[in-house]
């Protein structure tokens, strides 16, 4: 009967899906201390030169294109640090895919820390349209507490650099901020921080990480999702209560001020889930496996955060990546999300909200001792039941045809509503209670009923 059941959502699943590329690797000029990728070089021990080569990007856009089902098909270039490659790498990406582009719309996303930038790079993204995504954590001692050159220096003024001539010259961008032991203590700052520097679509990405203190047989120190062995939390990850704490506090300034004006991603998502529309969020919906990632060899892994052996799918140089990407093994990766829930996630009242959201962070017991718990589950609790009552009024806005921004007259009518004064009979006591009649009292003047 599961048989059955998986080979028929199978045939349901989208006809589009996202590939991550890393066209130089993990190589970055940065070395954040949360880095995940960082030490996947370790993945590659005889490369020397992690680079994207031509005949294999040429081999990839062709093939990302065909493979899409859709007429507006987006690529997304992360890292490592695109921006190494040097611009002329990019330019020639844009001629490419318009070679192959057979009628379709092309779409492209790039993810850099900024540090780099040049007026060529950013009048480059407004010409072409290339939505860019910038890596910044928050104000200064925030972002520089953990993103540090390799020599250690600090990185915030080039960012913010980068950020400049990104304005200057017109082009698109919006914030990832990761959140981590330190930057999660300063949510009000680093949101307000966000909104000064103009980023309209604000992204919070969990930073959790586990290390087992000795490296595997592959020289990685960072264990793989569903390591069985003991390993601890790293000092640089995020404790699930405050990372509930921090996005309720942004939450609160969020739906009383800044609904349609500035989008928080989590926000939209969990709006999306309680009005029963698709997410558009990997780690929020109930199955996953269409976000994929290349690595610079052509290698295909099933997600950004399974880039280990035990998770290669395959290369594209030796198997049309549509193949890797409608795999039995793909397809039971984005099935498991679901199947694999523990009862007490099943049972959950918010189970709508998260589906047990990343299976990379599901490493804990539940409280009657079932593995298969996300470490965060008691932050994202918290923060979900708290929104509840604005996600309920503003599904409603939607449903009625009406905007969802309407919650913060909603919420103003209800924490600061007109309090009528109480005139008392001439004779009566007078409820200010010092035992009088109200006309010795407190006559003509207004009582308010408190």
């Amino acid at each position: 009967m599961d048989i059955l059941f998986n080979d028929a959502l199978k045939l349901q699943r989208p006809d589009a899906f996202n590939v991550m590329v890393k066209p130089t690797g993990p190589v970055c000029n940065l070395n954040c201390t949360y880095c995940y990728y960082l030490e996947k070089k370790k993945l590659f021990p005889e490369k020397k030169d992690f680079r994207l080569r031509e005949e294999l990007l040429e081999n990839f856009i062709r093939q990302y294109i065909e493979a899409q089902q859709v007429p507006v098909v987006t690529f997304t270039w992360q890292g490592g640090e695109p921006t190494l490659l040097g611009l002329d790498y990019f330019v020639r990406i844009i001629e490419l895919q318009k070679k192959h582009s057979n009628g379709k719309k092309i779409e492209n996303a790039f993810q850099t820390n900024g540090t780099r930038l040049t007026d060529d790079w950013c009048r480059f993204f407004a010409d072409n349209n290339i939505l860019v995504g910038i890596s910044i954590d928050g104000a200064e001692h925030t972002h520089d507490h953990y993103r540090r050159t390799s020599s250690g220096g600090p990185t915030f003024k080039k960012a913010m650099r980068g950020i400049e001539l990104l304005h200057k010259n017109k082009a698109e961008f919006n914030t990832l901020s990761c959140v981590n032991s330190y930057s999660v203590h300063y949510a009000s700052e680093t949101y307000r921080f966000l909104k000064n520097i103009g980023s309209g679509f604000i992204q919070f990405l969990p930073v959790v990480e586990r290390s087992a203190g000795i490296k595997d047989s592959n020289g990685l120190n960072l264990v793989a999702p569903g390591y069985g062995g003991k390993a601890c939390v790293t000092d640089w990850s995020v404790n699930a209560r405050d990372f509930g704490r921090f996005l309720i506090t942004i939450f609160d300034e969020w739906v009383r001020n800044d609904v349609a004006r500035y989008y928080v991603q989590i926000f939209d998502t969990t709006l999306a889930n309680y009005a029963g529309e698709m997410p558009g969020l990997c780690v929020f919906s109930e199955t996953c496996g269409d976000a994929l990632v290349m690595e610079h060899n052509g290698d295909l892994f099933s997600c950004d955060h399974f880039v280990y052996p035990e998770y290669l799918l395959g290369n594209i140089s030796e198997t049309p990546m549509i193949d890797l990407v409608k795999s039995q093994r793909q397809f039971d990766f984005g099935i498991d999300k679901r199947n694999k829930l523990p009862r007490y996630c099943l049972q959950c009242d918010v189970r709508y909200a998260c589906h047990g959201e990343c299976p990379k962070h599901r490493f804990i017991n539940t409280p009657d001792g079932k593995p298969g718990l996300n470490y965060l589950c008691e932050g994202y609790k918290a923060f979900f039941h708290y929104v509840e009552p604005y996600m309920e009024y503003m599904a409603k806005e939607l449903k009625n045809k009406r905007p969802p921004a309407n919650v913060m007259n909603w919420i103003r009518n209800k924490e600061h509503q007109v309090v009528k004064p109480v005139i008392p009979e001439r004779n009566a006591p007078c409820p200010c209670g010092s035992g009088k009649k109200f006309k010795n009292c407190c006559f003509g003047k207004p009582i308010y009923n408190l």
